[in-house]
Parts: structure tokens; sequence; C-alpha cells
């Protein structure tokens, strides 16, 4: 093959019809409401395997200043921000049974973050902490979630293992009721909620899923009772075992080569598959560690973020990320001075894309050795068509001869009793995972699991119902007092811990200062949600084009492009650098613009 660097023999029409037919066959009429989630008969799916038992305690009643729901990155840094600014009276709540939130369910073998962790990880200046590796395991940033939560003392204002069950608006005393499933009801000023993006199972709409004789579950609730080991893998229960993945994303890449190991035959059935790019983990230089100054992480992540949101900055960090997004400015830069229009400028970034994913496939001929296996672990779409994946294990572990790679981009027929049916024919196993992600193609309430009742009887499930309607993605009017954090109508970011963070500060300057003013409501104004929408809707048909050539997904609402439920397909706003300035210029003017404060 030529270098495909140099472009000399890259069809590029030839490539884009490719793209087409690879799209086409995996669109279903069905979008997002091909999958079902883990509730009702399938509640099990759901069920927290690491929850403590026969955990009793008093209800509680109390009046607080904030109420953080969740517990994973966004309510940790919600909580240890608030308390950095003297606000100290507030609860954290969460379902599960500590703090880490996606770290906290997501145990399965090989887990690990897929951002260096000396950006991902939050706080690391104030905790001293040293990760022990470039690409920490799973395990570690767990622990690191609870080492955080005993640093800013948040343990002693949580409770876990509650679910809110109803919320509601009181005008007269402004403040949220809020009850949850052991009998709590907590009235605060005011409420962040953090509803995870990670946590709740979604499960292919295959028929036979309750049939399985064996033994079946999804990834984010391993089952280590069944196969042994734990998370740094050693599945001695899988030896003699017959096992089948569902799904092939950036959490397949990572359990695959686990059971590749430990089983005695492993079926990948792959829907479509993922471009794989390279690690390139590495332990900690602790000597560079020691050496960094005051400010390097927030200095690092900021570079980090502007450089794969565009911008064309300096940054150390040298990963597969960044090595994309610089070989696109490079494309740009590259350009003769008059081709800058931005047909121009799109076109010089598909070729790149083009040529970066032609490198990618090349990397799988590097590795496995069957022609239709590699075939068919070749991803044909451009690069953030879906979250690039990166492995030096799932390659080497699909050359196994043990290993079979089965093609349902046609889709599964059945899960029969004794395993899984593709085209008429049945695989059997002895143990099935669903690698099939988390539900984020549904409305926010949904996701949440709990409904939210604002001012006149409004509720949430209503206002959103085909799709979030907010300011600045935190702020809805008729829900004062309300922050809605997490992957809303912000900016977008690919490190989504420095995302919460921004979140965080912002929310905490507006309850500080209207604690300390002696401020009672505060919600946005009709006029700025209109206008926010209006920006929203304009940035959605600029990306509609890119949306609409990629493969079904949860980036584009499974293909769906007038499903709006989802905040991810439909409610991002511009780039994240120029979001988060707007915020710091914002709370510099002082003058709480967009919203009513009261």
């Amino acid at each position: 093959m030529a270098d495909p660097t140099l472009g000399a023999e890259l069809n590029v029409e030839a490539l884009r019809e490719t793209y087409r037919a690879e799209r086409d066959k995996r669109r279903r009429s069905a979008g997002t409401d091909q999958y079902v989630f883990a509730e009702g008969r399938f509640a099990r799916f759901a069920e927290d395997p690491y929850s403590v038992p026969g955990v009793h305690r008093d209800p509680v009643f109390e009046d607080i200043d904030v109420l953080v729901i969740g517990a994973g990155f966004g309510g940790i840094s919600v909580g240890a921000t608030l308390a950095s600014a003297s606000v100290t009276n507030f609860r954290i709540l969460d379902w599960a049974a500590d703090f880490g939130g996606t770290w906290y369910w997501n145990r399965y073998p090989g887990i690990r973050c897929d951002i260096e962790s000396y950006i991902y990880l939050p706080f690391l200046e104030d905790t001293g902490y040293v990760p022990t590796e470039r690409y920490v395991r799973g395990r570690e940033i767990f622990e690191y979630c609870q080492l955080l939560g005993r640093h800013f003392n948040l343990y002693e204002r949580s409770l876990f293992q509650t679910k809110v069950n109803g919320m509601a608006w009181d005008d007269a005393e402004s403040r949220w009721q809020v009850s949850t499933e052991r009998g709590d009801v907590l009235r605060a000023r005011f409420v962040t909620t953090q509803s995870g993006i990670f946590d709740r199972p979604q499960l292919p709409a295959i028929p036979g899923i309750e049939d399985f004789e064996g033994t079946i579950f999804h990834s984010a609730r391993w089952d280590y009772g069944y196969t042994g080991g734990d998370s740094g893998g050693d599945l001695v229960g899988l030896r003699d075992k017959r096992v089948g993945v569902i799904g092939t994303g950036a959490t397949a890449l990572q359990i695959v080569p686990e059971l590749a190991r430990s089983s005695s035959e492993l079926r990948i059935f792959q829907r479509t598959p993922t471009a794989v790019g390279v690690r390139d983990n590495a332990p900690t230089d602790t000597d560079w560690f020691s050496a960094l100054s005051p400010g390097w992480q927030q200095e690092r992540q900021v570079a980090f973020n502007n450089l794969v949101n565009g911008e064309d900055v300096v940054c150390d960090i040298d990963d597969g990320w960044t090595r994309f997004f610089r070989r696109l400015l490079d494309a740009v830069k590259s350009l003769p001075e008059d081709a800058g229009s931005a047909e121009d400028i799109e076109a010089a970034k598909e070729l790149a894309d083009f040529k970066h994913n032609e490198l990618v496939r090349t990397r799988v001929d590097d590795y496995v050795k069957d022609p239709e296996k590699a075939r068919l672990l070749k991803a044909h779409y451009r690069t953030m068509c879906k979250r690039p994946g990166f492995s030096d294990d799932y390659l080497p572990a699909m050359d196994r001869d043990s290993v079979s790679l089965v093609d349902v981009s046609s889709g599964i027929d059945a899960i029969s009793k004794a395993g899984v049916v593709v085209g008429g024919v049945e695989y059997p196993l002895d143990c099935i995972v669903f690698a099939t992600g988390f539900e984020l193609g549904t409305t926010w309430s949904h996701r949440a699991g709990y409904d939210v009742i604002g001012r006149g009887g409004l509720r949430v499930s209503e206002k959103f119902a085909q799709g979030m309607k907010t300011f600045h993605g935190l702020f809805s009017k008729d829900f004062p007092n309300l922050f809605f954090l997490g992957l809303t109508q912000g900016g977008t970011t690919t490190n989504v811990p420095h995302m919460l963070r921004e979140q965080a500060e912002h929310v905490t300057y507006i309850v500080a200062r209207m604690l300390a003013e002696g401020l009672a409501q505060v919600e946005a104004t009709a006029a700025a949600e209109e206008a926010w929408q209006l920006e929203i809707a304009a940035v959605n048909v600029a990306r509609a084009p890119f949306q609409e050539q990629c493969t079904p997904g949860y980036f584009n609402a499974e293909g769906m492009k007038g499903d709006t439920r989802s905040g991810i397909a439909t409610g991002s706003y511009r780039p994240s650098p120029q979001f988060f300035r707007s915020w710091r210029v914002w709370r510099d003017a002082g003058d709480f613009e967009g919203l009513n404060v009261s």
C-alpha cells in the first residue's frame, strides 16, 4: 500500500462511497428505540453488585443550602468547590454505595481511562497524588475518587445507596423539596444534578434475552462471582467457558484482551468496528512529575482542550487525540493563500481525516493475519463520528485462533436458550457479556430516573420531552435554583472531568453570591433561554452534514436526525474553549445577564 500520508493513491470519492455504504447498512428505522433499558423486566441488569447489603439508617429531615445529586467527578467537583468557597451546608446524594460515578459502576477487567491521567484526574495539585501510569486502571481512578471524598471531607456530607423519587419547587419558601426512597425529605435552596452518562446500562432489543440459560450480564455490572478474577484480569472461572461479547466500542477494546486470555473460546458480535489507535501507556516519570510548576494541571488541561477543539496552541501532550487534531490543523495551515473558504477548509480536513484512518486501518493488517477478520475490523467512518479507541492489546487478541468475529451489521436474530442466533446460525455459548453502552439517547428525566416539578406544576419530563431547553446548559425557566450539570447544552469536550470542573466553578460562583447577598431565586429569563435555543439550533444545522455522514451511534442519535431527545446528539454548543471563556467574561461582568434574580 502506498504511504497514505502522501495521498497520491487516495481515491476520495471511492472512500466517501464506502463510508456511505457502511453507514447505510447499519441504519435502523427505530433509531435509539432499538435499545431497551435496565428497568422493568430487565431491571436485574442494573442491580448494584458492589452495594453494602443490609445498611440501615434513619430518614434524614433537614434544610440545607445545596443538594448535590450525583457523587461522580461532577458531584465531587461541586462539593469540593463549594467547600473552598465556604459554602458548607450541603449534602451529596447518590444511589451508588460510594464516590466514583462512572468508576464506581464500571469495574470490568482491563478498564482504564482513555485521556491522559495527568489531566483526567481532577485536583491533583490539591491532593499531591501521583498517578502510577499515563493511563491508569479503573481501580486506581475509583480509589482516587474515594481519596477526594476524604481529602475534601465529603463523606460526612454524603448519603449513599439513596435514590431520589420526587422533587418539587416550593415557590413561597424558595426551596426544593426532595424525597428519597429511604424516606428522606431534604429542603434545599439550590440543587445541582449530575445524572451521569455511563451508569445506566442499555441492551439491544434482541428477542430472547430472558431465555438464555447460561450467565448473562452487562459490562457495567460485571459478574466476578462467575468469571473469577478482578478488574486486573485473571478470570479463572472462564478457563473452560465459551464466552460471547455483544458490542465492540470502547468497553470491548478493554475487556476482549482479558476474556481472550482467560476463556476457551471467545466470539465477538460486531455491529460497527472501532478505529483502534495506539495507546502508548507507560509508568509515570516521577522526576518529570515532581518538577512540574504550580498551576501545571490547569494549564495542561486547557492546552489539551483547546487543541482538540481546533485551536492552534502549544500543547505538551503527544497522544492519539492530539496527533489527529494536529493533522487537521496542519492540513488547514498548508492550504494556499487563495484557498481559505469554508469549503476549502472542510475539504482539507476531510482529506486529512481519510489519511489518518488509512493509517489506522493499516494497523489492523500489522496484527491480524486472517484477511476476513482483518477486513471486518477496519472502521470506515470519519474519526469523530464515534469516540476513538486506543489499545495496544485488542488487535493482537483478535488474532488468536480462539477468538472469532461475527458480523452483525444487519442485526442479531435472537438469543436462544443456548446462545446467539445470527443469520439463522446458532452460536452456542456459556456466557454472554453485553458491551452495548449506556442510556444516552433518551430524555433527561428518563436518564435521571426521577421527574422534577417546577413552578406552576410544570414537569421537566414535559418541558424536555423533545430535548433540553436551557440557558447555557445549566438553567431552565420555571425551574429556579436548579442547575443541570453534565453533557447538556454547553461546550463540547473530550476530557469530561475538565468540563465538570468548569461547571462546578460557575455554579459555585452563583450560589456563593446568592447566599452572600441574601438573594432567594435565580432562573433563566424567557428571552435568554429562547436566544440560547436559537444558538443551539444554528450549531446543530451547521454540524448536521457531518453527523449525517456518520455511521449510527449516540453522537448522532443513532442516525435519526429528527430525534432531539438526546442532549449529546443535538444539544451541545460551540467548542468548549470559547464557551468556558464566555463564562469567565460573564462572571467578571457580575450582572447575572440572562438570569432573573430575586
